[in-house]
């Protein structure tokens, strides 16, 4: 079999490895106990680490001798027991083998049935019989009684030196095969001692074959080196930030009186908010040790509030502070995972075992699930580290049935057993895809750790593929792919290293010229996006390799212009106060990358405008979006969910007599089975594509313009919503080229026949409940309170809100009485005439409502932008308790002389903004500025050049 596997054996011990978790060495003058090498163990339990199994012990010829006897504790087979009889010779011992029933003393050499049975035995002294697994080693966890028997003067902490026993651990026999020195714990100590940290440590790593290491370095221990002192060891060092590290010392650093503690609970928040902002491009990623804490069953929905008196409660206690509270755990933990999602960082997370300072109940990642369900955490990376051990199972089942779940082995290997190790990859394997499990050494202080971590990582691994192969699960090339992926690959891809595919010794780092090797061979291009105000997509193109080398971490250059132009000229629009001076970061927002399903060799990536890595631009869409969704969850403890249907117009183009036109795909009717059946593979392309790229597709169907058709998408948190919708976009317009067809997203691309808009649903959420909706105890109208409140916000609001969701001129043809475009300024339960439509969808009561609808919503808006004034409206709303007047039960159309008509222009919806004094503040006046500016140069120009509408259908 061995001769079988050769090939995957050589993978195994030429892969470099990229170490995906570990922790700061020590100097060799550290008090750190060198025994700390071997085990989790401290204080007096460290005394029992070489007497487990995850230590490995073997017995040499100079066994303990007690009364004559030889205490000897067997735990494997024949042929390791045959391999001590030398050094049993002509001595009385006492073993029993549970195996044959016997207890008597015997001459090994006569005994047949410790010569051919694989056993583990019952070991006896003096008469006593005691089970080995109480006694294995010296021996696991002795009961004081028994401790007494071998030596009654001993305790624990000194029971090494009151037995007189010699004994070479796996471990230390590896470590010294290494160094060339005797081996034993002493002459280990005394060679690493002669030696110094660099020559030790330059041994460890070149042996390991580890060509990059993640330190966190929040894990504090006696002189311990500073992150860049590693590099001169391992190629590539990577900081993983600890959150609770961070926390605690802003707090601790605080020097003021604790009474006014609470006052700046929001400055230290927003100070640990901006260093995570601004360390985001110098660490690879994000720890919690929240297990070690409070536990794992983190509640997504924890208010600031709650936070706020968890504080107030660990201020009560000792300093320097460690934060203990649940409350101010689980906001640290979603806060900092909203900025991980933000800044594309992967977080890893401690499950399963540690030191005695966890409650190993409380370590199962299961109960993670509560976050992993919340959709603003779908795009997340959570790495689960430890294989979760002993909730390996568990483990592999989320990284099988949740994208964002990653695995770990670290600690497990190489701190188990063998078979512990061996058994815990396995579980993992159960489930979870390959191409989400990592290897890391979780070495810590000492080099031999990390030596240690990947030599047994790379036996265990090969055990388990190789068995693998054997059962028919992979073939050798798939468990050889698996070794790199396991190895190097996945951890390269999660935390995007610029990591040389090559051993440690190529030292080829030179000049920055590498390219990452996480970029897929075969992508040349990324397109990294952004949407401006005058809703258009617009993108700068990197080749893959500079993408990932720089542009990845320190984004790419662009004008201040961008954000003041318009629909009909690429430079800055008059009043925006943006010019052609100056410049900002577009900073690709990681979570958001996709490989293009209709161009497979390109990548796109939507981008944050910022200032510079990690401080926001106040003119960016994205970062408006967030702004206001931060203020509706701190303030009332909700978010917004979103759902789109996307109108659009699909056109063939016609050449006649030299001339070229655009005309109608077809001339079909709303909901036709024809006009569907026409366009078929034209929208399995397209739903096919937004499937790729995690977008949930409601309903398609055709509309009632001539070729005119509607692809509805699931609600989701607003801001992924926002996101999702410019994907849709591409998505339909780029499938249409590819068909040859142009899909135009035009409000009124032919005056003579139906508007297209981008209606939107939405609904408020508070601890995964729809807070929107009535219940038994308060409904108005089928709503609650809140959710009345925030509704009258948007009505109050509605014609401001119209200069971002309907901001060209273009966008009023289509507002127009009896289009089911809303046109009053009014709402109604299912009326379809209203703008604004509260919705009774199947399944939910009919006395009840789920959410509401805009009409006024087009694809010309920016889509951040567009729910930004939405959500502010929103929090007017809520913060003033407004009400809603009576509902339209009919078409508003028949109260035309007691409704007040919507603008019904821009230039009306623009004055309405300028006037409105709520969305300046809570938006900001600079960006209103800039889009206010926007809005009146595209009236000017439009009322002068109406003919230029014909060109709008190639930039919507």
């Amino acid at each position: 079999m061995e001769a079988r596997y050769a090939e995957l054996r050589r993978a195994v011990e030429e892969t470099p490895a990229v170490d995906a978790h570990a922790h700061n060495l020590v100097d060799t003058a550290s008090s750190l106990p060198f025994l700390r090498c071997f085990s989790e163990a401290d204080g007096d339990a460290l005394a029992f680490a070489p007497h487990s199994l995850s230590f490995k012990l073997l017995l040499t010829g100079q066994n303990m001798r007690m009364n004559e006897f030889v205490f000897f504790p067997l735990t494997g087979g024949t042929a390791e027991i045959a391999s001590f009889m030398p050094a049993l010779a002509n001595r009385h011992c006492m073993v029993g083998c549970s195996a044959v029933g016997c207890s008597r003393p015997f001459a090994p050499s006569l005994c047949p049935a410790v010569r051919s049975i694989p056993w583990m035995g019952v070991c006896a002294f003096n008469g006593m019989l005691l089970d080995p697994w109480e006694v294995l080693g010296l021996f696991g966890t002795l009961l004081a009684s028994e401790l007494k028997m071998f030596t009654p003067s001993c305790d624990v902490g000194h029971l090494f030196s009151a037995l007189s026993i010699s004994y070479v651990p796996r471990s230390i026999k590896d470590i010294a095969a290494l160094y060339g020195c005797e081996a034993s714990l002493d002459k280990v100590e005394e060679f690493r001692k002669a030696q110094g940290l660099s020559s030790i440590s330059s041994k460890c790593f070149q042996a390991a074959n580890i060509s990059a290491i993640l330190v966190d370095d929040g894990l504090a221990f006696d002189k311990m080196l500073e992150l860049e002192a590693h590099k001169e060891f391992v190629p590539t060092v990577g900081r993983v930030l600890r959150i609770e590290w961070l926390a605690e010392t802003i707090i601790n650093d605080v020097k003021i009186m604790i009474q006014f503690y609470v006052d700046v609970f929001p400055l230290q928040l927003l100070t640990y908010s901006n260093i995570l902002y601004q360390v985001a491009s110098k660490i690879v990623g994000l720890k919690s040790i929240a297990a070690y804490r409070s536990g794992l069953e983190i509640d997504p929905c924890v208010s600031k509030t709650d936070a706020e008196d968890g504080l107030r409660k660990e201020l009560t206690g000792q300093r320097p502070l460690r934060i203990t509270n649940k409350s101010l755990i689980d906001y640290l933990f979603t806060r900092s995972l909203d900025i991980a999602v933000q800044c594309h960082l992967p977080m890893q997370i401690h499950t399963g075992f540690g030191d005695k300072d966890l409650d190993l109940r409380k370590c199962n990642p299961l109960h993670l699930r509560a976050v992993l369900e919340d959709e603003r955490f779908t795009k997340c990376q959570l790495v689960l580290l430890h294989a979760s051990y002993p909730y390996s199972k568990e483990a592999s089942y989320l990284a099988s049935v949740y994208s964002q779940v990653y695995l770990d082995f670290g600690l497990a290997i190489p701190k188990l057993s063998v078979q512990g190790m061996v058994s815990s990859l396995k579980e993992l394997l159960e489930l979870a895809p390959i191409n989400k499990v990592m290897f890391s050494s979780d070495g810590y202080a000492f080099p031999e750790t990390y030596y240690l971590g990947s030599r047994r990582a790379r036996d265990v691994v090969y055990r388990v593929l190789s068995a693998a192969s054997e059962d028919g699960d992979l073939s050798i090339q798939e468990a050889i792919d698996a070794v790199e992926d396991i190895f190097r690959r996945n951890a390269s891809d999660l935390y995007k290293l610029n990591v040389a595919n090559g051993s440690i010794h190529q030292k080829t780092i030179a000049d920055n010229r590498i390219a990452s090797s996480c970029v897929e061979q075969d992508v040349l291009f990324v397109r990294i996006v952004w949407n401006d105000a005058s809703g258009q997509h617009r993108c700068r193109v990197v080749p893959a390799g500079r993408f990932y080398e720089i542009a990845r971490n320190k984004g790419v250059g662009l004008t201040f212009a961008s954000m003041g132009m318009t629909s009909f000229c690429d430079g800055p629009a008059d009043g925006t106060n943006l010019t052609g001076v100056g410049e900002i970061r577009l900073m690709p927002d990681m979570s958001t990358l996709l490989r293009l399903p209709w161009s497979t060799r390109e990548e796109m990536v939507i981008a944050d405008m910022q200032i510079r890595p990690g401080e926001a631009w106040e003119y960016c869409p994205r970062y408006a979006l967030r702004k206001i969704t931060k203020v509706l969850l701190d303030e009332f403890n909700v978010t917004m969910k979103a759902g789109f249907e996307n109108e659009f117009y699909l056109r063939r183009k016609l050449v006649s007599e030299g001339h070229e036109r655009w005309v109608p795909y077809d001339n079909s009717s709303y909901c036709s089975t024809s006009s569907f059946d026409g366009a078929s593979s034209i929208l399995q392309e397209v739903y096919s594509s937004l499937k790729v790229a995690n977008i949930v597709v409601e309903q398609l169907h055709a509309e009632a313009g001539k070729g005119q058709f509607e692809v509805a998408l699931k609600y989701v948190l607003c801001t992924l919503a926002a996101d999702n919708l410019i994907y849709a976009r591409e998505i339909i317009k780029s499938v249409a080229r590819k068909h040859g067809l142009i899909a135009t997203f035009l409000p009124k691309p032919d005056l003579n026949d139906i508007g297209s808009g981008s209606h939107v649903h939405l609904s408020l959420w508070k601890n995964d409940q729809n807070v929107f909706m009535g219940s038994n105890e308060y409904s108005h109208y089928g709503m609650s309170n809140v959710g009345e409140q925030f509704l009258a916000g948007v009505y109050h609001h509605l014609p401001s809100i119209l200069a971002f969701t309907a901001p060209h001129p273009n966008s009023y043809d289509r507002i127009q009485p009896n289009t089911w475009s809303g046109a009053y300024l009014c709402w109604g339960k299912e009326n379809r005439e209203a703008p604004l439509r509260t919705a009774c969808p199947p399944g939910v009561p009919l006395d009840m409502v789920s959410n509401f609808e805009i009409k006024s919503f087009d694809g010309c808006a920016n889509p951040h932008l567009g729910l930004a004034a939405i959500v502010a409206a929103g929090i007017d709303g809520l913060r003033k308790g407004l009400k809603l007047p009576e509902p339209i039960e009919s078409n508003p159309a028949d109260y035309a002389t007691k409704l007040k008509r919507l603008p019904q222009d821009l230039l009306e919806s623009v004055e309405s903004l300028a006037a409105d004094k709520t969305l300046h503040e809570l938006i900001g006046d600079k960006l209103i500025t800039a889009i206010i500016a926007v809005r009146k140069a595209e009236i000017d120009h439009y009322s002068k050049n109406p003919g230029a509408f014909g060109d709008l259908i190639h930039r919507y």
